[in-house]
């Protein structure tokens, strides 16, 4: 039996307010504008630094309120970390023409910017913890925090982890 695996980690800023709106069924979902940049020193020797932007979608679905969350925590400039697949969709628009998109579905979203001493962006992660769909997110409040920073050191070991914002 052949596996595969599709799985996105990204740590970035959010270029605007996340976009929330409601399906036809009911069903919420937040559009996120996530920014991630890399620096590098040029042949020259002089500073060069690419930004990409992604596209997230946060779904509100088996107990993950993901959409909820962002609305409620999440501001144009706050660092989060996503977790969750890409996804590639093709669509045709009004005048015929075929559109394609690229697109982070999230499973797993936490805010890393503090929020008036920390308090908030505690409060958040404990919500996040609370509503994760995997079986080991557990009980009680504390195990939540320490999940924001300790749960993926590697991520943060870039060579320049100075970022624009």
């Amino acid at each position: 039996m052949s596996r595969s695996l599709n799985k996105v980690m990204l740590i970035g800023n959010l270029g605007a307010d996340p976009e929330v709106r409601s399906t036809n069924n009911g069903s919420r979902v937040a559009t996120l504008s996530l920014a991630t940049s890399r620096q590098w020193t040029g042949q020259g020797g002089e500073k060069q630094e690419k930004t990409e932007w992604h596209r997230v979608v946060c779904w509100n679905n088996k107990g993950a309120q993901l959409a909820d969350l962002a609305e409620k925590y999440m501001k144009k400039g706050d660092r989060i970390y996503v977790e969750g697949r890409v996804e590639y969709r093709t669509w045709e628009d009004r005048e015929k023409q075929t559109r394609y998109t690229t697109e982070i579905i999230a499973r797993e979203v936490l805010l890393l910017s503090a929020r008036g001493g920390g308090e908030g962006s505690g409060d958040f992660v404990r919500a996040k913890a609370a509503a994760k769909v995997a079986p080991e997110a557990g009980g009680g409040g504390g195990g939540g925090k320490a999940e924001s920073l300790d749960a993926f050191p590697e991520a943060l070991d870039e060579e320049d982890d100075d970022l624009p914002f």
